[in-house]
């Protein structure tokens, strides 16, 4: 049966920030509906190889978040934006028999460097050093996570994203095995929809996305519901379910096709 670990992450290795080292970016982000807010982030100086912390978290209160392309970091804010509406998250029958099917381990935040590095291992990739060095810090500190799925003692699939308050905002996510990032996703899902979150942001919508229900939304909309969202309490790890089971957590209230 699958199984639930929840432990802190200690401070990112030296194996794992040399590797981010070697990420190199191959092409800015293509979206034309996305307009740039900025030519290039000015970082603090003393600061060229991390945004600090609070500028990061100020960027996602006010509905921005930043990528790394060939020229420097730049901002985005969607226009629509995607989101994944959590009360209306959607479960395709086959990744709910994925997780019946296979034996899966359910763990968060216990290896956050190599989630992040693992999603820019693609042939095009936004995070940099300067994306990874900062996201670490903010994970570090507690205001981002790392939802990973483990099969047979080796990292399957996962995704990373940032907190405030009763809102979540998903960064990547990669699958090594078939079906890995689907079931990282619905656990996701399931944390947040227990812990009273509000708003799960996914920047954009895709067609995979869109699977499991999301949406676009204008962006207008967006920021009225960011406001309130992370302006309210909000449980990512609930210490009344220490253990739980994924069908446990996505129950009731789920569709399911």
């Amino acid at each position: 049966m699958p199984s639930w670990n929840c432990c802190p992450t200690p401070d990112a290795p030296e194996s794992a920030t040399e590797q981010a080292l070697k990420v190199k970016i191959k092409t800015t982000p293509k979206n034309k509906k996305t307009p740039f807010i900025g030519q290039r982030i000015m970082i603090c100086s003393g600061m060229a190889n991390m945004i600090p912390q609070e500028t990061l978290l100020g960027f996602y209160r006010q509905g921005v978040f930043p990528m790394a392309g060939p020229d420097g970091l730049r901002l985005f804010s969607p226009d629509p934006r995607g989101i994944l509406p959590i009360g209306d998250f959607h479960v395709p029958h086959g990744t709910r028999r994925a997780w019946k099917e296979k034996e899966w381990e359910l763990r968060v935040d216990t290896c956050f460097p190599e989630v992040m590095l693992a999603c820019a291992e693609r042939e095009e990739t936004w995070i940099d050093e300067t994306i990874f060095r900062s996201y670490v810090a903010l994970h570090n500190a507690g205001h981002a996570h790392s939802v990973e799925i483990w099969s047979h003692g080796r990292l399957a699939g996962g995704l990373y994203g940032v907190r405030i308050g009763a809102a979540f905002f998903g960064e990547s996510m990669f699958h090594r095995v078939t079906n890995a990032s689907k079931l990282a996703l619905c656990c996701l899902v399931a944390l947040l929809k227990h812990g009273g979150f509000q708003l799960l942001d996914i920047q954009w919508v895709t067609p995979h996305l869109a699977r499991f229900g999301a949406v676009e939304i204008p962006r207008a909309v967006y920021l009225g519901m960011l406001a309130s969202a992370v302006n309210s309490p909000a449980n990512f790890q609930d210490p009344a379910l220490p253990h739980p089971a994924m069908d446990e957590l996505l129950e009731p209230g789920v569709s399911r096709a």
